[in-house]
């Protein structure tokens, strides 16, 4: 199986919801079991594990231009999941290798990439081992749209020219649903979600990737208090852009295996 690559704008909570992944809360979601086997997963569960429990932030992805000279520098996360159905005597296993991209790769492709640097972690994104790309965006106030159109149009140039338009997934995927305005959109975000706020966005999208390669998520690494009582479980940090776990007992992240699962399977799965 290939690697995904997981890239988006700054703030977008690509660290975080890849710690959610780490640290998945079986109790709550005991049809999943997820296990980290590289060093970097395994780091990652440990650390996601601490924070979670003790209600602190995660740190943002940074990069360092004196540490990381080349992508090989970057967190590789390797994941086995096992996923149980009643009906079936055996559990289903995938093994997901996930890469996570710095936010400033996503930002400097509006105006083209000049840090060589960034442009390699691009080549490798886009090479024939990766099977797939998860791409989170998690803003839709006015204006916004017109930027994430512009980097899709660029990123998408990109993938024409490495010969991927037809061998290549795209998961689009607008994380933190928790919040208000966007959680009753999450039964369908291509429809409620992407071209209600995300017009221009969701066209380029559609027009220029075939559509068996392309599906549209809601996922909230948080998730929301109860069912009954659907306020985001986290509370925002002062002063700060990170948000932290409001209630850990009542922890429920939402949907962020699907995407991946997609990507790696080609088919759907439930939440």
């Amino acid at each position: 199986m290939g690697n995904i690559c997981i890239i988006g704008p700054t703030g977008a909570g690509k660290t975080t919801y890849l710690a959610g992944l780490a640290y998945w809360p079986e109790k709550t979601h005991p049809n999943f079991q997820i296990t980290g086997i590289t060093n970097d997963a395994q780091n990652l569960v440990n650390k996601a594990e601490t924070i979670i429990l003790n209600g602190a932030s995660l740190e943002p992805t940074i990069i360092d231009g004196i540490k990381i000279k080349s992508f090989y520098d970057l967190p590789l996360y390797s994941f086995q999941i096992e996923i149980k159905r009643w009906w079936q005597k055996k559990p289903e296993e995938i093994n997901l290798v996930v890469r996570d991209y710095p936010g400033e790769i996503f930002n400097e492709l509006q105006t083209g990439i000049s840090n060589p640097l960034h442009q390699e972690f691009l080549d490798e994104c886009l090479i024939k081992d990766n099977v797939g790309c998860l791409i989170l965006l998690h803003k839709w106030e006015p204006g916004i749209d017109i930027f994430y159109s512009n980097v899709m149009e660029k990123f998408i140039n990109l993938i024409d020219e490495r010969d991927r338009s037809q061998d290549l997934r795209l998961a689009i995927a607008m994380s933190k649903c928790e919040r208000g305005e966007i959680w009753p959109g999450r039964l369908d975000p291509e429809l409620d979600i992407f071209k209600v706020h995300l017009p221009r966005t969701t066209s380029i999208l559609q027009k220029r990737i075939p559509q068996q390669n392309l599906r549209f998520y809601a996922i909230s690494t948080f998730g929301v208090l109860q069912r009954n009582d659907p306020r985001p479980n986290r509370t925002d940090e002062l002063g700060s852009p990170h948000s932290i776990l409001r209630e850990p007992l009542k922890w429920k992240p939402y949907g962020i295996v699907s995407p991946l699962y997609w990507l790696s399977q080609g088919k759907t799965i439930n939440n």
